[in-house]
């Protein structure tokens, strides 16, 4: 009988947190690196090599791929001839795992999660507890797979109980660009098919966890229906030309994962969960022979790839920005800012909502007047940071507040990550505004444009508080003109056309 010690469950898989915060799986990289020489859309090769370079990036200096640290999931199989070493419960020490993790010194990871979401939202400080699931299985080991899941793609999960006569295919299709590119693409797509809703949804998550072996079955050829199905979503979902980011081009999806489970006869469950550009999960089995051992890779391993703006990127001193100037950008072109902006994210928008319904002023610190703010919540830093990684977070949250931020406070920019929805659209246009957009699942190479950063208001509200950054060359892409075009638009519809293989439909 195996005997599993306390202390070595829970540094396992604190050690596990911390590898994959700054490890990306090597299939990922390989997979990405393979689209990355493949792509023909300028703007998708470019957000490519920012997360191909962020990864490494973020291997060598050990820091977080995404500053979305995520939201832990734990699968357990646990052998029933397992003997517990312990006084706490399974759950507690994944808690206490994860509480090492977030909390480490060297590499602390940011605190996203929060208690009482349907009221005050309090943050736990500690990024506790994680999501577990567990069976117990024959055996002797406990087999353990880690998981931090980002909230930009995680909102982005779809679930739907078909008829049994239903297309799952067509259901894909048709929900896909519903999803926009706040899940951060190229990533992969789990499906869950069967059971009952939650299993179906657990299956989808579950699936998430498989290695990417797309090209391995395109060579081999589909050996039962389950990989005749995943070839078939894998080549229409990317005929699709969604693209990196959303900007248009040839891969959208690395991998498509499906695990099925029989189901009832009048039912088709059906999950889809993306995982996105900072994908991250660790499989290790503990035999009680003490704490799991996690092999770095190699640097090697990573293409040789750099990343450098290009000749025709336009430098703005945000400074001296004026409402005349953005009006001469242009959708699709890549501007390298320097200058202060502002940064504010759900918790800060609300707030400022809720002062002006009580017709109170902003804090007298707080001055948005031909300024842009910037959508994140940064990692905290370490050592000689300035910021933590401080990536955008999705900028579709907060077009609920667009209007009132162009209408009450003066501002005249954003800068988040995906895109915009008609209402905001809508009011970039009014207000003559622009929005841009910088590359998710890039934060640290994000952060190094950071040169330094400061605490203006609502400090409570930690990493949604409003800070000013000062920045020199941080790289975004126009994403809507003051005209109200949008790349998300374009983008997509020029390259579903290039591809030919799925019809455009107009709005």
């Amino acid at each position: 009988m195996t005997t599993i010690r306390q202390d070595d469950f829970i540094q396992s898989v604190a050690d596990a947190l911390q590898y994959i915060s700054y490890y990306h799986p090597k299939d990922y990289i390989d997979a990405l690196a393979k689209a990355y020489e493949q792509e023909q859309s300028p703007a998708a090769k470019d957000a490519m090599a920012q997360i191909l370079v962020n990864s490494r990036m973020c291997a060598e200096g050990h820091r977080p791929i995404c500053q979305d640290t995520g939201i832990v999931i734990v699968f357990l199989k646990i052998g029933m001839d397992v003997r517990w070493d312990a006084t706490m419960s399974v759950e507690d020490m994944v808690n206490e795992g994860v509480r090492r993790a977030y909390l480490d010194p060297d590499n602390k990871l940011r605190a996203s999660i929060l208690t009482d979401p349907a009221g005050a939202r309090k943050n736990t400080g500690d990024n506790t507890p994680a999501v577990v699931h567990m069976t117990v299985v024959p055996g002797d080991t406990v087999d353990v797979v880690v998981a931090a899941k980002g909230g930009g793609s995680e909102n982005k999960s779809k679930f739907i109980m078909l008829n049994p006569s239903d297309s799952i295919v067509e259901w894909v299709l048709k929900t896909v660009p519903t999803m926009g590119a706040g899940w951060c693409p190229p990533g992969m797509l789990g499906l869950g098919i069967g059971g009952t809703a939650e299993k179906a949804m657990v299956l989808a998550k579950e699936a998430l966890m498989d290695p990417i072996d797309m090209h391995e079955l395109m060579a081999r050829g589909p050996g039962n229906r389950i990989e005749e199905l995943r070839l078939e979503l894998y080549d229409k979902v990317n005929a699709l030309g969604i693209g990196a980011q959303g900007l248009g081009g040839l891969t959208t999806v690395l991998d498509v994962k499906i695990k099925d489970y029989p189901t009832h006869a009048a039912s088709l469950p059906v999950a889809m969960i993306p995982n996105c550009a900072a994908t991250r999960h660790a499989h290790f089995v503990l035999d009680g022979s003490g704490v799991a051992e996690l092999p770095p890779p190699r640097l090697e391993d990573w293409p040789q790839i750099t990343w450098e703006a290009g000749a025709n990127a336009r430098r703005v001193n945000l400074d001296t920005i004026t409402p005349a100037e953005i009006a001469t950008w242009k959708p699709g072109e890549i501007l390298l800012l320097n200058g202060k902006l502002l940064t504010g994210r759900d918790a800060a928008h609300k707030r400022i909502a809720d002062l002006f319904a009580k017709g109170e002023a902003l804090p007298p610190q707080v001055d948005f007047h031909n300024r842009f703010i910037y959508y994140v919540g940064p990692v905290d830093p370490v050592r000689d940071e300035v910021v933590g990684p401080a990536g955008p977070t999705t900028a579709t949250r907060m077009d609920k507040f667009t209007e009132m931020m162009l209408a009450k406070t003066g501002l005249i920019g954003m800068v988040g990550k995906a895109e915009r929805g008609p209402a905001a659209i809508e009011a970039i246009k009014k207000h003559r505004a622009v929005y841009l957009a910088a590359v998710g699942g890039a934060a640290y190479l994000v952060a190094k444009a950071i040169r330094k950063a400061r605490m203006v208001a609502f400090e409570d509200l930690g990493m949604e508080a409003i800070r000013e950054f000062e920045v020199q060359d941080m790289p975004v892409t126009v994403a809507v003109d003051v005209n109200g075009n949008s790349v998300h638009k374009t983008g997509p519809a020029e390259w579903r056309a290039r591809i030919g293989k799925i019809p455009v439909v107009e709005a």
